[in-house]
């Protein structure tokens, strides 16, 4: 059973913009979940906790 997942949007969204990213963490299975946030219901991406680590090292460059 997948516990109900908190999400919040990305600072860098704006209700304005394209861009529109939601996170949520799942702690007891060490993923973040990314969706669009204009769109919930459509595909989610899931990274482990490393993975995604390593991405956002990347991504503050």
């Amino acid at each position: 059973m997948t516990p109900e997942l908190n999400w919040f949007k990305s600072s860098y969204s704006s209700n304005d913009g394209p861009e529109c990213v939601e996170i949520a963490i799942a702690p007891a299975v060490a993923t973040v979940h990314v969706r669009d946030s204009k769109n919930t219901q459509r595909a989610q991406l899931a990274f482990t906790d490393a993975s995604w680590a390593e991405f956002v090292a990347f991504a503050g460059h």
